[in-house]
């Protein structure tokens, strides 16, 4: 029988085509896989055998899968792939142009390990084990030995097939804001389309009666796509992204939810149970927390996929949150949020590490250079870091009120806080329709209501002595505080937060190059400036300070991190740095005021007036 499945898969998959490889980022570990030049070997004498045939018997979303396997010929550079679909043929994977010839083997693996890495006796004994975490992905798995490393690919053992005993149930739900102050949104994937099932959410007071919310569904296909590798190698069918609206909640209240899907037999399939806690109304005088942070990315738990410390902090970030779930309301993840880079089998397993956090708080997100650029696109810059998604699964995995998700900028108020959150891969500047819509989303807050005033974005628009901002002779994003500083002074924004650069910098209140404050942990008052706080230490590799300190930058951090806001009430703020690495705090500072303070001038902050006016 093991002759008869090697020689099936040998003519099935026995013509390799060459096709030229084009990679988004040299750093995403898939691209380092050739796997358009694989070859298959197929050997009698190689082994290879996943544990389990069926997963997620107890309905579980995830299960570790132990996979054996032995060579005839051991290497350190032989691996073992995890590829999704099972069957990785030709025929599901189109040429991108005509005139482009498709190899056989034109899928990536979704993810991969080396043989001897919890063997060091492999090449000895040529046999070993490596245990992969399989996450629900709306279809079957398949393993395969390969020799002749990552560069040169060959296949010399292959498994059969291994599912889930429901793959297109519905998993990984993301709570965000709505439009109103007072509706909560549910995003969530599933292989149902609305031809096959009607997708819902049964919610309601935690305790209380439940009633049920339609869901509208959303997919793409590799048209979808700008290019090269979203187009081609790291197309994976993205299954159905559902999202529902729960309207006129009562405000800081228990609900609890669950995901359905309704058959056309009258039958259901059902996710676990949820819940959250809904929103204060703006204004509200509560205890409010809020944690922000950027450039987060994903890791495996199983060491798979990890050789240059990529995003070895993710998990970090990521774990330290899920602990202290209890002791924050709201994240905003601003932008560079799975670093997939066309490799679309990523945000599954993203949306699956996020989810205690996203299901349980409204989970924001903001676009980055890693979701939305590609040359031709529109992007405000024109590199190749999408890998080809050119913003399509950013918009589409997650909900944001924004008016067209297209164009990813928008506002959202969570009590005592104004959140404007702008889109730095579209243009910002003055003149531009952006630009309009971070004036009005600044000038429209009523400050006694909403006192903290807190502006949002991925590229640094205000201030980093990041290392290869120094190295282009800027300080910040080229013309990002030349549009915009007038902007937050005149509308007195508290604190700028930015991702981007990979590490922690806080400055001064400052306006114009130049600190308005002396002080460092304490504000008292009006600061006639805005802080500006560059929180790019989700998870991605870390980025070098310059040599040279500015007098503007208070605090300098290279690690990994988040931000944290606590409105104790109207008139006090505590802003937190707390470490990945033990969720310590390592920089904090306060500010203590009254309305009347955010109403005095501050330097270029009130328009002039005459004796005539």
């Amino acid at each position: 029988m093991r002759k008869l499945e090697m020689k099936f898969f040998a003519i099935f998959l026995f013509t390799i085509v060459s096709l030229e490889m084009v990679s988004s980022h040299g750093d995403q570990p898939l691209s380092k896989v050739a796997i358009h030049q694989t070859v298959f070997a197929l050997s009698d004498k190689a082994y290879i055998k996943a544990s389990k045939s069926v997963l997620g018997l107890k309905e579980e979303n995830m299960e570790w899968v132990v996979v054996k396997f032995s060579s005839p010929n051991p290497s350190n550079d032989d691996w073992i792939g995890v590829f999704s679909p099972a069957i990785f043929n030709a025929s599901n994977c189109p040429a991108e142009n005509p005139a482009t010839h498709t190899p056989t083997l034109c899928t990536a693996p979704i993810k991969y390990q080396f043989a001897n890495y919890t063997n060091p006796r492999y090449t000895i004994t040529g046999k070993g084990e490596v245990k992969f975490q399989i996450i629900k992905q709306r279809s079957d798995f398949s393993f395969a030995l390969f020799s002749g490393g990552l560069s040169n690919p060959k296949v010399v053992g292959l498994t059969g097939a291994i599912a889930f005993a429901n793959p297109n149930s519905p998993v990984y739900p993301r709570l965000a804001q709505g439009k109103m102050w007072n509706e909560m949104t549910v995003t969530w994937t599933s292989g149902y389309g609305i031809d096959e099932a009607e997708p819902f959410v049964e919610w309601g007071k935690k305790g209380g009666d439940h009633v049920r919310s339609p869901a509208g569904t959303l997919t793409f296909d590799r048209n979808s796509m700008c290019g090269a590798p979203a187009r081609t190698v790291g197309w994976r069918d993205p299954g159905f992204i559902h999202t529902s609206f729960l309207k006129e909640l009562w405000p800081n209240t228990m609900y609890s939810y669950k995901l359905g899907h309704k058959f056309s037999d009258g039958s259901y399939v059902w996710s676990h149970e949820y819940q959250f806690k809904s929103s204060p109304y703006p204004g509200q005088n509560s205890i409010q927390r809020v944690v922000i942070f950027g450039d987060l990315g994903k890791d495996e738990v199983d060491g798979s996929n990890e050789y240059n410390n990529y995003q070895h902090g993710s998990l970090n970030t990521t774990n330290q949150l899920i602990q202290d779930l209890e002791n924050y309301d709201i994240v905003f993840l601003i932008g560079d949020i799975c670093y997939a880079n066309g490799y679309l089998s990523q945000w599954d397993k993203f949306t699956s590490m996020v989810e205690p956090i996203a299901s349980t708080v409204p989970f924001m997100v903001a676009s980055g250079n890693h979701e939305r650029d590609w040359p031709g696109s529109g992007s405000f810059y024109e590199n190749l870091d999408s890998g080809g998604e050119c913003g399509v699964l950013a918009q589409t995995m997650f909900y944001v009120p924004a008016e067209n998700r297209a164009k990813f900028w928008y506002s959202t108020d969570y009590g005592m806080f104004r959140f404007c959150v702008a889109d730095t891969e579209l243009d910002w500047r003055e003149g531009t329709e952006q630009y309009r819509f971070i004036e009005n989303c600044l000038a429209s807050v009523d400050r006694q209501k909403q006192p903290w005033l807190i502006f949002l974005a991925h590229r640094v628009l205000g201030y980093s002595s990041g290392d290869f901002y120094v190295d282009e002779g800027s300080f910040g994003e080229p013309m990002g505080r030349d549009s915009l500083q007038k902007l937050w002074q005149k509308y007195k924004v508290d604190i700028a937060i930015y991702g981007h650069v990979h590490n922690y910098e806080r400055t001064c209140p400052i306006y114009q190059n130049i600190c308005t404050s002396d002080k460092k942990n304490y504000y008292k008052g009006s600061l006639n400036g805005t802080i500006h706080v560059v929180a790019g230490g989700g998870g991605s590799s870390l980025a070098k300070f310059s040599s040279a300190t500015p007098k503007w930058s208070l605090v300098r951090d290279y690690d990994y991190g988040f931000t944290k806001l606590t409105a104790f009430d109207h008139s006090n703020l505590l802003f937190e740095y707390k470490k990945s690495s033990d969720g310590k705090v390592h920089d904090s500072f306060r500010i203590s005021r009254d309305y009347r303070d955010i109403l005095a001038c501050a330097p270029d902050g009130c328009p002039s007036t005459t004796l005539a006016s």
